[in-house]
């Protein structure tokens, strides 16, 4: 059942998203963790320290590698990525602060494929709003919300790391 947007408390739904992850892939060989910028990238540095995985993390931007990209054209703020473990046969856990379309994550797994082959590759997702236009689906999510189209749900990190999310 859908969260409504007044509940959506960023550090519980971290905490919720944390024991999901923990239960999930303990035990799992090979277990790296990949951000997506750039909330994405601020949940993993958050799940990596957590979970004792902090060699084992990388971030990226999917900047260039999105369908939309001509239609778009660059964001301003494009980041590099950064993955300096062995992709080859890792279990990849990838996270995103906001699941919506999943063209993102198309275009993320698209990136991870550039650096090797994941054994397996699974999605982390703070919130899932919704609305997919590709057959994406997170493994692990802390909370589902609706919202209009036009609307945008936005994670925001203070400058202690505490989250915030707002509906732009």
């Amino acid at each position: 059942m859908p969260t409504s947007i007044e509940e959506l408390d960023a550090e519980a739904l971290y905490q919720a998203l944390l024991q999901q992850v923990r239960s999930g892939l303990a035990g799992v060989p090979e277990l790296a963790i990949v951000g997506i910028h750039s909330g994405g990238a601020w949940l993993a540095e958050r799940l990596a320290a957590d979970l004792g995985l902090k060699q084992r993390l990388g971030f990226i931007d999917v900047s260039f590698y999105r369908d939309d990209y001509a239609k778009k054209g660059l964001h301003p703020d494009v980041k590099p990525t950064q993955i300096g473990f062995n992709v080859d046969a890792a279990t990849i856990l990838l996270v995103d602060d906001v699941l919506y379309t999943g063209r993102t994550t198309r275009a993320a797994i698209n990136v991870l494929f550039d650096y090797g082959r994941p054994a397996r590759i699974q999605l982390a997702a703070l919130v899932d709003r919704g609305g997919r236009e590709l057959p994406v689906v997170a493994d692990f999510v802390a909370a589902h919300v609706t919202l209009e189209r036009d609307h945008a749900l936005a994670l925001h990190r203070g400058a202690s790391g505490q989250l915030s999310l707002t509906i732009e």
